[in-house]
Order: C-alpha cells, then structure tokens, then sequence
C-alpha cells in the first residue's frame, strides 16, 4: 500500500471516531459528570485525535521529513504526557479492564513513536523506512483507542 493512501485512511478513519465519539458523549451525558469518568472519556477522544493529527503530519509533509518527524515527536510526547496524567487521574476510578489497565502500553508506543521521530535511522534493521514503522505504531494506538472506546462503554454505568 501506498504510504499516503495508508495515511490518508488513517487520518479519516481516527477523524471519523472523533466524530462517532462525540455523538456517543452527546447521547451519554450522565457519564460526563464524574470528574474521573470524563477524564477517560477524554482519553478515548485522545487514543483518536493524536493518532489523526500525526496521520496529517505524515501527509502535509510529503518529502520534507523534518515536517513528519516534528509533528511525530511533538505528538508523541503530548500523547505521553497525557497518558500518564490520565493514569493517575482515574487510578482510584474501579477495577479497569484490559485495555485501561495496560494503558501504560500507549506510553510505550508513544516513547517508540518519539524515538523513531528524532532518530529515524533506527528503523534500518527492520527493512522498513521509519514513516512506514510509524505507521505500525499508529495502527497499534487506533486499536487500542478501540478498546478503550469499548470497555468505556461497556464498564461505565452511571452512578446512583
């Protein structure tokens, strides 16, 4: 596949679960009213957004690799900075499950997104170019916003 068209579906796909996330916040508004549930609320909206907006990086880009390689390390670090916030956050928030419990694993993919970001030669030993081994990493965080997106949904009932 074309690295742009992969793009391109990333960047409208992570865009169009905003959108969908927005209306399922719309419809659930009594979930949007413990501070806890709508710290995670806005983690999902984060799982989607960040992974959008470097999808965007990578195309507006084209051939100058400084433009992906600083909307990657710059989105990077903020998707780091705000999964760690969020962890701590709603730790006392019940018993998570999979994905909110293993959330510390976007923190990972983020380091790994950063890393490539800043040193993209990295990516020599996998045969891959480092935009192509991002768009790996994205994939990973588009699915976890997946689960995160489900076990919100299924794990969060309104209280009272």
């Amino acid at each position: 596949m074309n690295l742009d068209t992969f793009y391109s579906i990333v960047a409208g796909t992570c865009f169009a679960l905003l959108g969908l996330w927005w209306t399922v916040m719309e419809s659930r508004r009594d979930l949007l009213k413990d501070d806890q549930v709508r710290a995670l609320a806005g983690g999902v909206y984060l799982s989607f957004l960040i992974p959008g907006a470097m999808s965007l990086g990578a195309q507006i880009g084209g051939e100058n690799k400084l433009v992906w390689r600083s909307v990657f390390v710059i989105a990077a670090l903020l998707g780091m900075y705000f999964t760690i916030r969020l962890i701590g956050s709603t730790r006392s928030l019940g018993r998570p499950g999979f994905f909110r419990r293993n959330r510390w694993f976007a923190i990972l993919l983020y380091l790994f997104v950063l890393v490539l970001g800043a040193f993209p030669t990295l990516a020599a030993p996998t045969g891959l170019t480092a935009i192509q081994v991002e768009g790996f990493l994205l994939a990973l965080l588009v699915l976890l916003g997946h689960g995160l997106a489900w076990e919100f949904m299924v794990e969060t009932a309104p209280r009272g």
